[in-house]
């Protein structure tokens, strides 16, 4: 399972992005998110499994990049975490 393929069951985008277009188009969502739709924005990082208070922690100390770049880049690297888990415990192809 890739990183694209999990997060686009939440967000509609394309599958060939690299890490920083990823991480770009993540970082414009959630912006939209906390401006237009925060109930949903939480039902996400709910969804996701993001730490909300290792986020709220984030939030108050990350200096010099937007709550929509923490937000992102926190929810990003609760899916790499999911991958690396699933892998680490799926049985093994030979």
């Amino acid at each position: 399972m890739s990183l694209i393929s999990i997060i686009s069951k939440d967000f509609d985008i394309a599958e060939n992005l690299s890490e920083n277009q990823l991480r770009e188009v993540m970082v414009d969502a959630f912006a939209y998110l906390i401006d237009n739709d925060f109930p949903k924005l939480i039902q996400i990082l709910y969804k996701a499994d993001v730490d909300q208070y290792k986020l709220k922690e984030l939030l108050e100390t990350v200096e010099g990049s937007s709550s929509a770049e923490v937000i992102a880049d926190a929810y990003i690297a609760r899916q790499k975490a999911k991958i690396e888990t699933w892998q680490k415990y799926s049985p093994k192809k030979d």
